[in-house]
Protein backbone atom coordinates (compact mmCIF):
# COMPACT_ATOMS: atom_id res chain seq x y z
CA UNK A 1 0.00 0.00 0.00
CA UNK A 2 1.68 3.17 -1.23
CA UNK A 3 1.40 6.69 -0.81
CA UNK A 4 -0.10 7.48 -4.20
CA UNK A 5 2.31 11.13 -4.51
CA UNK A 6 5.10 8.69 -3.69
CA UNK A 7 4.47 6.23 -6.86
CA UNK A 8 4.10 9.11 -8.84
CA UNK A 9 7.65 9.93 -8.03
CA UNK A 10 10.48 8.41 -10.45
CA UNK A 11 12.42 5.65 -8.27
CA UNK A 12 15.87 5.01 -9.08
CA UNK A 13 15.78 1.76 -7.39
CA UNK A 14 13.03 -0.53 -8.51
CA UNK A 15 12.67 -4.39 -7.52
CA UNK A 16 9.82 -6.19 -8.84
CA UNK A 17 8.76 -9.57 -7.87
CA UNK A 18 11.91 -10.71 -6.23
CA UNK A 19 12.10 -13.88 -4.18
CA UNK A 20 15.27 -15.71 -2.79
CA UNK A 21 15.25 -18.97 -1.46
CA UNK A 22 17.94 -20.83 0.38
CA UNK A 23 17.16 -24.41 -0.14
CA UNK A 24 13.49 -25.04 1.35
CA UNK A 25 14.35 -21.63 3.24
CA UNK A 26 12.04 -18.48 1.38
CA UNK A 27 13.78 -15.62 2.79
CA UNK A 28 12.02 -13.65 0.63
CA UNK A 29 8.57 -14.02 -1.16
CA UNK A 30 7.81 -12.07 -4.48
CA UNK A 31 8.97 -8.69 -3.26
CA UNK A 32 7.94 -4.86 -4.96
CA UNK A 33 9.95 -2.75 -3.68
CA UNK A 34 11.39 0.99 -4.90
CA UNK A 35 13.28 3.82 -3.80
CA UNK A 36 13.89 7.28 -4.99
CA UNK A 37 16.47 9.76 -5.38
CA UNK A 38 16.73 12.91 -2.74
CA UNK A 39 15.12 10.82 -0.04
CA UNK A 40 16.34 8.82 3.20
CA UNK A 41 13.92 5.71 3.09
CA UNK A 42 14.15 3.05 6.34
CA UNK A 43 13.79 -0.31 5.56
CA UNK A 44 12.22 -1.63 8.83
CA UNK A 45 11.58 -5.54 10.15
CA UNK A 46 12.82 -7.82 12.67
CA UNK A 47 15.57 -9.82 12.47
CA UNK A 48 15.12 -12.97 9.96
CA UNK A 49 12.06 -10.28 8.04
CA UNK A 50 14.26 -10.30 4.86
CA UNK A 51 15.85 -6.70 5.41
CA UNK A 52 19.38 -8.13 5.21
CA UNK A 53 18.78 -10.49 2.11
CA UNK A 54 17.12 -7.45 -0.04
CA UNK A 55 20.48 -5.40 0.74
CA UNK A 56 22.80 -8.59 -0.36
CA UNK A 57 20.35 -8.88 -3.50
CA UNK A 58 20.98 -4.74 -4.09
CA UNK A 59 24.86 -5.16 -3.17
CA UNK A 60 25.51 -7.88 -5.70
CA UNK A 61 26.36 -9.72 -2.51
CA UNK A 62 23.72 -12.77 -3.63
CA UNK A 63 21.78 -13.25 -6.93
CA UNK A 64 17.66 -13.46 -6.37
CA UNK A 65 16.45 -17.14 -7.17
CA UNK A 66 13.68 -14.80 -9.34
CA UNK A 67 12.65 -11.48 -9.81
CA UNK A 68 14.00 -8.11 -11.49
CA UNK A 69 15.88 -5.42 -10.57
CA UNK A 70 16.56 -1.70 -12.21
CA UNK A 71 19.20 1.27 -11.50
CA UNK A 72 17.08 4.62 -12.64
CA UNK A 73 15.37 2.90 -15.20
CA UNK A 74 18.14 0.49 -16.39
CA UNK A 75 17.82 -3.18 -15.90
CA UNK A 76 20.70 -4.43 -13.03
CA UNK A 77 22.45 -7.30 -12.43
CA UNK A 78 25.75 -7.64 -10.15
CA UNK A 79 27.79 -10.58 -9.81
CA UNK A 80 29.30 -9.08 -6.75
CA UNK A 81 29.45 -6.80 -4.50
CA UNK A 82 32.77 -5.06 -6.60
CA UNK A 83 29.91 -4.84 -9.67
CA UNK A 84 27.58 -2.96 -7.37
CA UNK A 85 30.32 -0.31 -6.00
CA UNK A 86 31.22 0.38 -9.74
CA UNK A 87 27.71 1.27 -10.46
CA UNK A 88 27.76 3.71 -7.08
CA UNK A 89 26.06 1.66 -4.39
CA UNK A 90 27.79 1.55 -1.41
CA UNK A 91 26.64 0.04 1.89
CA UNK A 92 27.53 0.36 5.90
CA UNK A 93 27.36 -2.41 7.95
CA UNK A 94 26.88 -2.35 11.81
CA UNK A 95 29.75 -5.17 11.56
CA UNK A 96 32.66 -3.15 10.52
CA UNK A 97 34.88 -4.19 7.31
CA UNK A 98 37.63 -2.68 8.44
CA UNK A 99 41.08 -4.16 9.39
CA UNK A 100 41.97 -3.49 12.27
CA UNK A 101 45.73 -3.79 12.24
CA UNK A 102 46.12 -1.19 9.14
CA UNK A 103 46.21 2.68 9.98
CA UNK A 104 42.99 4.88 9.47
CA UNK A 105 43.88 6.60 6.24
CA UNK A 106 44.92 2.78 4.73
CA UNK A 107 41.40 1.28 5.87
CA UNK A 108 39.59 4.43 3.87
CA UNK A 109 41.26 4.31 1.03
CA UNK A 110 42.29 0.42 0.90
CA UNK A 111 40.21 -0.38 -2.08
CA UNK A 112 41.40 2.90 -4.22
CA UNK A 113 44.80 4.38 -2.36
CA UNK A 114 45.84 7.07 -4.80
CA UNK A 115 49.20 6.35 -6.49
CA UNK A 116 52.17 8.29 -7.53
CA UNK A 117 53.57 8.51 -11.22
CA UNK A 118 55.50 4.71 -10.51
CA UNK A 119 52.54 3.20 -9.18
CA UNK A 120 53.23 2.89 -5.46
CA UNK A 121 51.16 4.28 -2.80
CA UNK A 122 50.99 8.02 -2.27
CA UNK A 123 51.04 7.80 1.28
CA UNK A 124 50.98 11.80 1.50
CA UNK A 125 48.24 12.02 -0.86
CA UNK A 126 46.30 9.00 1.09
CA UNK A 127 46.55 11.00 4.14
CA UNK A 128 45.29 14.57 3.42
CA UNK A 129 42.37 12.03 1.42
CA UNK A 130 41.26 10.57 4.91
CA UNK A 131 41.84 13.67 6.90
CA UNK A 132 39.13 15.57 3.80
CA UNK A 133 36.56 12.78 4.43
CA UNK A 134 37.24 12.77 8.41
CA UNK A 135 36.66 16.37 8.08
CA UNK A 136 33.54 15.83 6.33
CA UNK A 137 31.81 13.32 9.14
CA UNK A 138 33.10 15.78 11.56
CA UNK A 139 35.76 13.38 13.31
CA UNK A 140 38.58 15.97 12.71
CA UNK A 141 39.97 14.77 16.16
CA UNK A 142 40.83 10.93 14.27
CA UNK A 143 44.70 10.91 13.29
CA UNK A 144 44.61 9.45 10.02
CA UNK A 145 48.14 7.69 10.89
CA UNK A 146 46.09 5.90 13.80
CA UNK A 147 46.17 1.72 13.92
CA UNK A 148 42.51 1.17 13.63
CA UNK A 149 42.60 -1.29 16.74
CA UNK A 150 43.49 1.57 19.37
CA UNK A 151 40.46 3.62 18.71
CA UNK A 152 36.88 2.73 20.41
CA UNK A 153 33.84 0.94 18.54
CA UNK A 154 31.94 4.17 18.30
CA UNK A 155 35.50 6.36 16.02
CA UNK A 156 35.71 2.63 14.09
CA UNK A 157 32.20 3.63 12.82
CA UNK A 158 33.10 6.89 11.97
CA UNK A 159 35.39 5.82 10.26
CA UNK A 160 33.80 3.44 8.27
CA UNK A 161 31.13 6.01 7.36
CA UNK A 162 34.08 8.22 6.06
CA UNK A 163 35.69 5.09 3.61
CA UNK A 164 31.63 4.79 2.05
CA UNK A 165 31.41 8.34 1.38
CA UNK A 166 34.98 8.36 0.08
CA UNK A 167 33.69 6.10 -2.89
CA UNK A 168 31.40 9.05 -4.05
CA UNK A 169 27.87 6.73 -3.79
CA UNK A 170 24.84 7.09 -5.85
CA UNK A 171 22.72 4.59 -3.48
CA UNK A 172 23.97 4.26 -0.06
CA UNK A 173 22.48 1.83 2.21
CA UNK A 174 22.94 1.95 6.17
CA UNK A 175 22.66 -0.95 8.08
CA UNK A 176 22.81 -0.11 11.85
CA UNK A 177 25.09 2.26 10.98
CA UNK A 178 24.23 4.35 14.31
CA UNK A 179 24.18 1.59 16.59
CA UNK A 180 27.95 1.83 18.11
CA UNK A 181 27.96 5.52 17.86
CA UNK A 182 28.06 8.28 20.74
CA UNK A 183 25.27 10.44 20.93
CA UNK A 184 27.19 13.35 19.68
CA UNK A 185 28.17 11.79 16.27
CA UNK A 186 24.62 10.46 15.68
CA UNK A 187 23.85 14.16 15.50
CA UNK A 188 26.62 14.14 13.01
CA UNK A 189 25.59 11.02 11.29
CA UNK A 190 21.96 13.14 10.94
CA UNK A 191 23.60 15.98 9.60
CA UNK A 192 25.60 14.02 6.68
CA UNK A 193 22.67 12.13 5.50
CA UNK A 194 20.57 15.34 5.46
CA UNK A 195 23.28 17.02 3.46
CA UNK A 196 23.57 13.28 1.16
CA UNK A 197 19.72 13.70 0.89
CA UNK A 198 20.26 17.53 -0.68
CA UNK A 199 22.69 16.40 -2.86
CA UNK A 200 20.22 13.98 -4.37
CA UNK A 201 21.30 10.33 -3.35
CA UNK A 202 19.40 7.81 -2.69
CA UNK A 203 19.54 6.42 1.00
CA UNK A 204 18.79 3.38 2.11
CA UNK A 205 18.74 3.11 6.14
CA UNK A 206 18.25 0.22 8.47
CA UNK A 207 17.66 0.82 12.12
CA UNK A 208 16.14 -0.82 15.40
CA UNK A 209 16.02 2.48 16.68
CA UNK A 210 12.14 4.28 16.06
CA UNK A 211 13.37 8.03 17.39
CA UNK A 212 15.94 7.42 14.55
CA UNK A 213 13.31 6.54 11.83
CA UNK A 214 10.84 9.26 13.41
CA UNK A 215 14.22 11.68 12.31
CA UNK A 216 15.56 10.47 9.59
CA UNK A 217 13.35 8.86 7.33
CA UNK A 218 10.72 10.88 4.68
CA UNK A 219 9.21 6.82 3.64
CA UNK A 220 9.72 3.67 5.48
CA UNK A 221 9.03 0.00 4.54
CA UNK A 222 8.21 -2.97 6.42
CA UNK A 223 9.04 -6.26 5.92
CA UNK A 224 8.12 -9.46 7.42
CA UNK A 225 8.56 -13.44 7.41
CA UNK A 226 10.43 -12.41 4.09
CA UNK A 227 7.33 -10.54 2.44
CA UNK A 228 6.85 -6.67 1.89
CA UNK A 229 3.80 -5.66 4.54
CA UNK A 230 3.32 -1.83 3.79
CA UNK A 231 5.40 1.64 2.18
CA UNK A 232 4.24 4.71 3.67
CA UNK A 233 5.36 8.28 4.34
CA UNK A 234 6.58 9.96 7.34
CA UNK A 235 4.21 10.36 9.64
CA UNK A 236 1.16 8.35 7.91
CA UNK A 237 1.51 5.72 11.29
CA UNK A 238 2.63 5.83 14.86
CA UNK A 239 5.39 3.77 16.13
CA UNK A 240 2.97 1.66 17.57
CA UNK A 241 1.19 0.72 14.53
CA UNK A 242 4.69 0.25 12.70
CA UNK A 243 5.72 -2.23 15.20
CA UNK A 244 2.73 -3.76 14.93
CA UNK A 245 3.24 -4.50 11.11
CA UNK A 246 6.58 -5.63 12.23
CA UNK A 247 6.44 -8.41 14.38
CA UNK A 248 2.34 -9.21 13.96
CA UNK A 249 1.53 -8.78 17.52
CA UNK A 250 0.70 -6.52 20.34
CA UNK A 251 3.50 -4.39 21.56
CA UNK A 252 1.57 -2.15 23.77
CA UNK A 253 2.82 -3.92 26.73
CA UNK A 254 6.40 -4.10 25.56
CA UNK A 255 8.35 -3.68 28.92
CA UNK A 256 6.63 -6.19 31.64
CA UNK A 257 5.63 -4.13 34.75
CA UNK A 258 7.93 -3.53 37.97
CA UNK A 259 7.06 -4.83 40.82
CA UNK A 260 5.62 -2.69 44.16
CA UNK A 261 8.25 -2.27 46.61
CA UNK A 262 7.26 -1.34 50.09
CA UNK A 263 10.99 -1.59 51.39
CA UNK A 264 14.56 -1.66 50.08
CA UNK A 265 15.90 -4.90 48.85
CA UNK A 266 18.89 -6.56 50.43
CA UNK A 267 22.03 -5.40 48.58
CA UNK A 268 23.67 -8.11 46.69
CA UNK A 269 26.30 -5.58 44.99
CA UNK A 270 27.41 -2.74 47.34
CA UNK A 271 30.52 -0.42 45.28
CA UNK A 272 32.51 2.35 47.16
CA UNK A 273 34.41 4.89 46.21
CA UNK A 274 35.61 2.73 43.03
CA UNK A 275 38.49 4.87 41.31
CA UNK A 276 39.92 4.25 37.93
CA UNK A 277 41.97 7.23 36.87
CA UNK A 278 41.29 9.62 34.91
CA UNK A 279 37.75 7.94 34.14
CA UNK A 280 35.93 6.83 37.07
CA UNK A 281 35.89 8.91 39.93
CA UNK A 282 34.99 7.71 43.71
CA UNK A 283 31.75 6.34 42.36
CA UNK A 284 29.19 4.19 45.43
CA UNK A 285 26.41 2.58 44.39
CA UNK A 286 24.56 -0.59 45.64
CA UNK A 287 22.03 -3.34 43.99
CA UNK A 288 19.99 -5.03 45.59
CA UNK A 289 18.47 -8.58 44.86
CA UNK A 290 15.66 -8.50 42.66
CA UNK A 291 16.54 -5.12 41.32
CA UNK A 292 17.26 -3.62 37.75
CA UNK A 293 19.46 -0.56 38.19
CA UNK A 294 19.69 1.39 35.18
CA UNK A 295 23.11 3.67 33.96
CA UNK A 296 22.08 6.84 32.04
CA UNK A 297 24.33 9.56 31.06
CA UNK A 298 25.63 10.72 27.35
CA UNK A 299 27.55 8.16 25.93
CA UNK A 300 31.74 8.10 27.14
CA UNK A 301 30.85 9.23 30.78
CA UNK A 302 32.69 6.37 32.45
CA UNK A 303 29.63 3.50 31.69
CA UNK A 304 31.43 1.24 30.26
CA UNK A 305 34.87 1.53 32.16
CA UNK A 306 32.63 1.27 35.74
CA UNK A 307 31.19 -2.21 34.47
CA UNK A 308 34.83 -3.38 33.04
CA UNK A 309 36.42 -2.33 36.14
CA UNK A 310 33.45 -4.30 38.60
CA UNK A 311 34.33 -7.71 36.30
CA UNK A 312 38.16 -7.02 37.20
CA UNK A 313 39.07 -6.45 33.12
CA UNK A 314 40.65 -2.93 34.62
CA UNK A 315 43.78 -3.06 36.30
CA UNK A 316 44.78 0.02 38.79
CA UNK A 317 41.06 0.11 39.54
CA UNK A 318 40.83 1.26 43.27
CA UNK A 319 37.93 1.16 46.35
CA UNK A 320 35.98 -1.94 47.81
CA UNK A 321 33.62 -4.16 46.49
CA UNK A 322 30.67 -5.88 48.19
CA UNK A 323 29.05 -9.08 47.25
CA UNK A 324 26.19 -10.39 49.85
CA UNK A 325 27.62 -8.19 52.10
CA UNK A 326 31.12 -9.53 52.49
CA UNK A 327 34.06 -7.48 50.93
CA UNK A 328 35.44 -9.19 48.16
CA UNK A 329 38.57 -8.28 45.62
CA UNK A 330 38.24 -8.94 42.16
CA UNK A 331 41.69 -9.09 40.40
CA UNK A 332 40.18 -10.65 36.91
CA UNK A 333 36.81 -12.04 34.87
CA UNK A 334 37.37 -15.62 36.18
CA UNK A 335 37.67 -14.34 39.85
CA UNK A 336 34.35 -12.65 39.11
CA UNK A 337 32.54 -15.78 37.77
CA UNK A 338 33.47 -17.55 40.98
CA UNK A 339 30.56 -19.07 42.48
CA UNK A 340 31.07 -16.77 45.88
CA UNK A 341 30.67 -13.90 43.63
CA UNK A 342 28.59 -15.16 40.03
CA UNK A 343 29.27 -12.11 38.55
CA UNK A 344 28.76 -12.10 34.41
CA UNK A 345 29.03 -9.10 32.16
CA UNK A 346 26.99 -9.02 28.74
CA UNK A 347 29.71 -6.79 26.44
CA UNK A 348 29.53 -4.12 24.46
CA UNK A 349 30.36 -6.36 21.05
CA UNK A 350 29.25 -9.49 20.68
CA UNK A 351 30.82 -10.53 17.72
CA UNK A 352 34.51 -9.84 19.00
CA UNK A 353 34.40 -9.55 22.82
CA UNK A 354 31.09 -12.14 23.52
CA UNK A 355 31.25 -14.86 20.91
CA UNK A 356 33.47 -17.31 19.60
CA UNK A 357 32.18 -17.02 15.74
CA UNK A 358 33.62 -20.08 14.14
CA UNK A 359 32.82 -21.86 16.75
CA UNK A 360 29.13 -23.77 17.21
CA UNK A 361 26.15 -22.67 18.89
CA UNK A 362 26.58 -25.27 21.41
CA UNK A 363 30.05 -24.66 22.21
CA UNK A 364 29.42 -20.66 22.53
CA UNK A 365 26.77 -21.71 25.37
CA UNK A 366 28.74 -23.56 27.76
CA UNK A 367 32.41 -22.30 27.24
CA UNK A 368 32.31 -20.27 30.09
CA UNK A 369 30.42 -23.14 32.56
CA UNK A 370 33.16 -25.50 31.49
CA UNK A 371 34.42 -25.92 34.95
CA UNK A 372 30.84 -26.78 36.24
CA UNK A 373 30.30 -29.35 33.66
CA UNK A 374 33.66 -31.45 34.21
CA UNK A 375 34.37 -34.40 36.05
CA UNK A 376 37.93 -34.86 36.97
CA UNK A 377 39.33 -33.86 33.68
CA UNK A 378 36.25 -34.93 31.32
CA UNK A 379 33.33 -33.30 30.34
CA UNK A 380 29.97 -34.32 31.19
CA UNK A 381 28.97 -34.68 27.83
CA UNK A 382 25.50 -35.46 28.93
CA UNK A 383 24.92 -33.16 31.22
CA UNK A 384 26.06 -30.57 28.83
CA UNK A 385 23.53 -31.94 26.27
CA UNK A 386 20.95 -30.94 28.60
CA UNK A 387 22.23 -27.80 29.78
CA UNK A 388 22.38 -26.57 26.31
CA UNK A 389 18.99 -28.07 25.59
CA UNK A 390 17.75 -25.65 28.67
CA UNK A 391 18.95 -22.86 27.70
CA UNK A 392 18.30 -22.93 24.21
CA UNK A 393 14.63 -23.40 25.29
CA UNK A 394 14.61 -20.98 27.89
CA UNK A 395 16.00 -17.97 25.48
CA UNK A 396 13.53 -18.61 22.92
CA UNK A 397 17.40 -19.14 21.02
CA UNK A 398 16.11 -19.90 16.78
CA UNK A 399 18.23 -22.30 15.72
CA UNK A 400 18.19 -25.46 13.26
CA UNK A 401 21.60 -27.11 14.31
CA UNK A 402 23.18 -26.12 17.32
CA UNK A 403 26.70 -27.66 15.94
CA UNK A 404 26.59 -24.84 13.14
CA UNK A 405 28.73 -21.99 13.73
CA UNK A 406 26.91 -19.41 15.88
CA UNK A 407 28.26 -16.87 13.16
CA UNK A 408 24.91 -18.24 11.03
CA UNK A 409 22.75 -16.98 13.31
CA UNK A 410 20.78 -13.87 13.57
CA UNK A 411 22.05 -10.34 15.78
CA UNK A 412 19.68 -10.97 17.91
CA UNK A 413 19.70 -14.95 18.69
CA UNK A 414 23.45 -14.58 18.88
CA UNK A 415 23.53 -12.09 21.81
CA UNK A 416 20.59 -14.66 23.46
CA UNK A 417 23.48 -17.46 23.14
CA UNK A 418 26.16 -14.23 24.95
CA UNK A 419 23.16 -13.97 27.93
CA UNK A 420 22.59 -18.18 28.11
CA UNK A 421 26.52 -18.36 28.00
CA UNK A 422 26.50 -16.55 31.60
CA UNK A 423 23.19 -17.78 32.67
CA UNK A 424 25.23 -21.10 32.77
CA UNK A 425 27.44 -20.23 35.01
CA UNK A 426 24.70 -19.42 37.90
CA UNK A 427 25.28 -15.60 37.89
CA UNK A 428 23.48 -13.53 40.33
CA UNK A 429 25.04 -10.63 39.54
CA UNK A 430 24.25 -9.47 35.88
CA UNK A 431 26.17 -6.64 34.68
CA UNK A 432 24.82 -5.49 30.91
CA UNK A 433 26.60 -3.07 28.67
CA UNK A 434 24.04 -2.02 26.08
CA UNK A 435 22.70 -5.85 25.41
CA UNK A 436 20.03 -4.60 22.40
CA UNK A 437 22.42 -2.53 20.49
CA UNK A 438 20.99 -3.47 16.78
CA UNK A 439 18.68 -6.09 17.77
CA UNK A 440 15.19 -5.75 16.28
CA UNK A 441 11.72 -5.12 18.42
CA UNK A 442 10.53 -8.44 18.88
CA UNK A 443 13.78 -9.80 20.67
CA UNK A 444 14.53 -6.80 22.66
CA UNK A 445 10.97 -7.55 23.95
CA UNK A 446 12.00 -10.99 25.14
CA UNK A 447 15.28 -9.78 26.38
CA UNK A 448 13.17 -7.29 28.81
CA UNK A 449 10.78 -10.10 29.88
CA UNK A 450 14.19 -12.14 30.47
CA UNK A 451 15.56 -9.51 32.86
CA UNK A 452 12.28 -8.48 35.07
CA UNK A 453 11.93 -12.64 35.47
CA UNK A 454 16.07 -12.98 36.54
CA UNK A 455 15.04 -9.90 39.03
CA UNK A 456 11.96 -11.89 40.16
CA UNK A 457 14.40 -15.03 40.67
CA UNK A 458 16.32 -12.85 42.81
CA UNK A 459 18.99 -11.71 40.69
CA UNK A 460 21.12 -8.47 40.57
CA UNK A 461 20.75 -6.86 37.47
CA UNK A 462 22.71 -3.44 36.61
CA UNK A 463 21.90 -2.40 33.15
CA UNK A 464 23.49 0.07 30.98
CA UNK A 465 21.67 1.06 27.61
CA UNK A 466 21.74 4.36 25.39
CA UNK A 467 18.30 3.97 24.80
CA UNK A 468 15.91 6.32 27.36
CA UNK A 469 13.24 4.16 26.98
CA UNK A 470 14.36 1.28 28.27
CA UNK A 471 16.05 3.01 31.30
CA UNK A 472 12.50 4.02 31.64
CA UNK A 473 10.87 0.91 30.82
CA UNK A 474 12.91 -1.55 32.61
CA UNK A 475 14.60 0.39 35.55
CA UNK A 476 13.81 0.10 39.16
CA UNK A 477 16.30 3.32 39.52
CA UNK A 478 18.22 4.99 37.45
CA UNK A 479 22.21 6.42 38.15
CA UNK A 480 23.28 9.12 35.98
CA UNK A 481 27.10 9.21 35.26
CA UNK A 482 28.37 12.66 34.07
CA UNK A 483 32.69 12.89 33.82
CA UNK A 484 32.94 9.81 35.51
CA UNK A 485 30.56 10.14 38.37
CA UNK A 486 27.06 9.37 39.63
CA UNK A 487 25.51 13.41 39.68
CA UNK A 488 21.70 11.82 40.05
CA UNK A 489 19.38 9.11 41.37
CA UNK A 490 16.32 8.49 40.00
CA UNK A 491 13.49 5.85 40.80
CA UNK A 492 9.77 5.34 40.58
CA UNK A 493 8.33 8.78 39.54
CA UNK A 494 11.32 10.37 38.84
CA UNK A 495 12.88 8.02 35.96
CA UNK A 496 11.33 10.37 33.22
CA UNK A 497 13.13 11.64 29.68
CA UNK A 498 13.25 14.98 31.10
CA UNK A 499 14.97 14.18 34.09
CA UNK A 500 17.59 11.85 32.39
CA UNK A 501 18.46 14.36 29.42
CA UNK A 502 18.89 17.03 31.67
CA UNK A 503 20.63 15.16 34.48
CA UNK A 504 22.98 13.56 32.02
CA UNK A 505 23.68 17.28 30.91
CA UNK A 506 24.53 18.13 34.71
CA UNK A 507 21.47 20.60 34.89
CA UNK A 508 18.51 20.01 37.45
CA UNK A 509 15.55 18.10 36.18
CA UNK A 510 12.37 18.10 37.04
CA UNK A 511 11.90 17.37 41.39
CA UNK A 512 15.44 18.05 41.34
CA UNK A 513 17.13 21.09 43.73
CA UNK A 514 17.86 24.06 42.23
Amino acid sequence: MEDGAMAAEPAYLEMRGISKNYGGVHALTDVDFAARRGSIHAVLGENGAGKSTLIKIVSGVVAPTRGTMSLDGAPATFGSPLEANAAGIVCIFQELSLMPDLSVADNISITDPPRNRLGLIDTRAQRRRAEELLARVGCEDIDPRERLKNLPLSRRQMVEIAKALGRNPKLLILDEATSALTSADVKKVYSILHALREEGLCLLYISHRMHEIEELADTASVFRNGRHIATFAKGAHSDDEIVQMMIGRDWSNVFPKKPERTAAPEPALEVSNLNWAPTLKRLSLSVGKGEIVGIGGLDGQGQRELLLALFGVLRGVSGSIKVNGAPVAIGSPAAAKRPENAIALIPEDRKTEGLLLPMSVAENITIAALPWLTKGLVIDRSAEAEKIREMVARMQIKVGDLDAPVATLSGGNQQKVVIAKWLLTGARIILLNDPTRGIDVGTKQEIYQLLRSLAAEGAAILFYTTDYDELIGCCDRVLILYDGAIVRELAGTEITETNIVASSLNLPGEGAAA
